[in-house]
């Protein structure tokens, strides 16, 4: 309670603090960039105050995008995440930064061609992902969330402009969290420099970054008495004191890109509208699994132990890429085309023998590919977005993946979207090698085929209620999994995939009611990939300003849901999901709720949710994999703060 009562007092006090003057507020209201305030008649001095339109951020290859500081309903399930995105579709565990559970199906680019553990991958930013900013002034942002237990996350971000032309930026996150049961630390940490610079003709652009991230966990294998977590036993009532089935293992992940990209248009724009690019990036992937002893549950009989072999084992990917590309861009059609030179590695530190024949200790190609970009206009209704990467080699075969997605507005204000997607891969690198003490854990995916997935679907959205209906159908050929021994294996016939669902907005005066609902069904190959059949997501909400408009508040009730299915396991020698053992059980059918009030106070958000409350009345049996439980009722907060200086 005094907890709580500190908060209200602190909310008063900064909304009071900082009620807006009405001059200032009236400035506010102007869309234009950096508006101009005439000092008096007596001299001709102006001054320049900038708007928030003077402050923007973009992706290589996306439109600018203003700083978003409009208190709207989806930020609440953004910055209640410590990975600061919305994961629906996704189950927690009992710490942040320890990953999730997918409950749909996900295609994730970032696996293709590298080492990169499913359960690590929920804060690794592509080069795709990378911000470049423009600011008129320095600028810098802080995003906070308390952990689970002791520690916090953090994520600060400082960028400036250097004249016009360039911006420097230095991004930092560091994410420290006990959680609630033994053996469960999560330490995670990424660090980016990026850089944009356009010259003085704009004939030159240049984009380049430094990406180093780390997402460290100790695993605790889940715990060993789910009968008693289930009752409700009174020796569980600290979570610390359950029994879990891992004492000294942990498992690291290390990402890091070096990142660069010039574009040079050698002629007038205007009259020969062509470019050439460059970009050259190295990639390095490392996955250590470490151990203090031998860990009795992964030990069934002396002969599932190799030794000599060290309880600490590396595996790696390396990726550098140059490619060289063509461009040529009007307002209404732009083609980029250009040909990719790849060297690529994976390779094992430590070696052991299968049947007499020992595993290579790196597998190494060099590749040769195509790339290339279409983009569409036609009459500001009609936008088609096409990709196309191919590349070839002696070791990881082909690789084939197109995007493509057309967006028309057939009647104004209401959008069709449609796109037909294809990927084929070979396997994730996680899949095609791992050393192990433990004998039942080593394998090598010698021969293995592409893995093919095609997806066709769209969405449509509505004027009435902001509403978006969509739709997706997957085809996956030679899918790729873990099966229940943890030994990867490729599927003979082909895995089916249906999804539809919608989401909608309802209001009557400042009371709001959010839903999304998502159907699926694995048509063939259910036991291969189980996922629940339903997926549900309601928020109903009051928002209103308050103290005299200088705050904004949000106060309201989530709701998640999923249905009860038989859910993968989760496989801490690998940070991979495998299929359902003996072992295994059932999970889902448990609604979690949230209560939760928001608050926006000029550019500072803060989130504060209780979640899971139903368990302050009712036991928690609610679980995020088999053995290992859903978060109890904690007070979770979440702070956004902007800093236009």
């Amino acid at each position: 309670m005094k907890y709580i009562l500190f908060i209200v007092m602190l909310f008063g006090y900064m909304a009071k603090a900082q009620i807006v003057d009405k001059k200032e507020a009236k400035l506010r209201q102007k869309e234009e960039d950096t508006l101009v305030i005439d000092s008096g008649t007596k001299d001709s001095l102006k001054i320049f105050k900038p708007t928030i339109n003077d402050y923007q951020y973009q992706t290589q290859f996306s439109e600018k995008k203003v700083f978003d500081t409009v208190m709207t309903f989806d930020k609440t399930y953004i910055f209640s995440q410590y990975n600061n995105r919305d994961n629906f579709g996704r189950i927690q565990p009992a710490n942040i930064g320890s990953g999730f559970n997918p409950l749909v199906f996900e295609v994730n680019a970032e696996e293709n061609l590298s080492l990169l553990p499913a359960n690590k991958s929920y804060m690794i930013l592509g080069a795709n992902d990378v911000k470049y900013y423009d600011v008129k002034t320095p600028t810098a942002s802080f995003i906070y969330h308390n952990a689970m237990r002791n520690g916090a996350a953090l994520k600060s971000t400082y960028t400036q402009n250097i004249g016009k032309r360039f911006n420097f930026a230095l991004e930092y996150m560091g994410l420290r969290s006990q959680g609630l049961y033994r053996n469960s630390l999560a330490s995670n940490n990424n660090t980016i420099f990026s850089g944009h610079y356009v010259s003085k003709s704009g004939n030159y652009e240049l984009f380049a970054h430094y990406l180093h991230q780390n997402v460290n966990n100790q695993e605790s294998g889940g715990i060993t008495e789910d009968d008693l977590f289930q009752n409700g036993d009174s020796n569980y009532k600290n979570r610390q004191n359950a029994q879990v089935n891992l004492a000294s293992t942990s498992s690291q992940f290390s990402y890091r890109r070096y990142y660069l990209s010039h574009q040079l248009t050698p002629f007038n724009s205007e009259k020969f509208p062509f470019s050439i690019r460059h970009t050259i990036f190295h990639q390095g992937n490392k996955y250590f699994y470490n151990q203090g002893a031998l860990e009795p549950y992964w030990v069934t009989e002396p002969s599932n132990a190799i030794n000599g072999f060290p309880l600490t084992t590396k595996k790696y990917s390396e990726n550098l890429s140059n490619t060289v590309s063509l461009i040529f861009n009007n307002e209404k059609f732009k083609l980029d085309a250009g040909v990719r030179y790849q060297i690529i590695k994976l390779g094992i530190r430590d070696l052991v023998a299968l049947n007499g024949v020992p595993f290579p200790s790196e597998l190494k190609e060099n590749r040769i590919g195509a790339v290339g970009n279409l983009e569409v206009k036609l009459w500001d209704k009609i936008q088609l977005k096409s990709f196309l990467e191919f590349s070839n080699g002696s070791q990881f075969k082909s690789y084939l993946k197109t995007t493509n997605n057309l967006k028309f507005e057939p009647i104004k204000d209401y959008f069709v979207n449609a796109k037909v997607n294809f990927q084929s891969a070979y396997p994730s690198f996680n899949y095609l090698l791992n050393t192990s003490v433990y004998s039942n854990f080593n394998y090598y995916l010698e021969n293995a085929k592409n893995q093919s997935v095609m997806e066709v679907g769209g969405s449509i959205n509505l004027k009435w209620f902001k509403t978006e209906l969509f739709a997706n159908y997957f085809r996956i050929d030679n899918y790729t999994y873990f099966d229940s021994s943890a030994s990867p294996k490729q599927s003979e016939s082909s895995l089916n995939i249906s999804q539809v669902g919608g989401e909608a907005t309802f209001s009557y005066g400042k009371f709001h009611l959010n839903t999304r609902l998502h159907f699926q069904n694995t048509l063939t190959n259910k036991a291969l990939l189980p996922l629940p059949g339903f997926i549900g997501r309601a928020n109903i909400f009051y928002q209103t300003q308050a103290f005299k408009k200088a705050a904004e508040i949000q106060a309201g009730l989530k709701v998640y849901y999923f249905s009860k299915f038989a859910s993968r396991d989760y496989f801490p020698v690998l940070n991979e999901y495998i299929l359902p053992d003996a072992n295994s059980f059932s999970i889902g059918g448990q609604p979690i709720m949230d209560l939760y009030i928001n608050m926006k106070v000029k550019k500072m958000f803060f989130f504060i949710e209780g979640q899971q409350i139903g368990t302050v009345i009712s036991n928690n049996k609610a679980y995020a994999f088999p053995h290992y439980p859903v978060y109890d009722f904690r007070l979770n907060i979440g702070i956004v703060w902007y800093l236009f200086n």
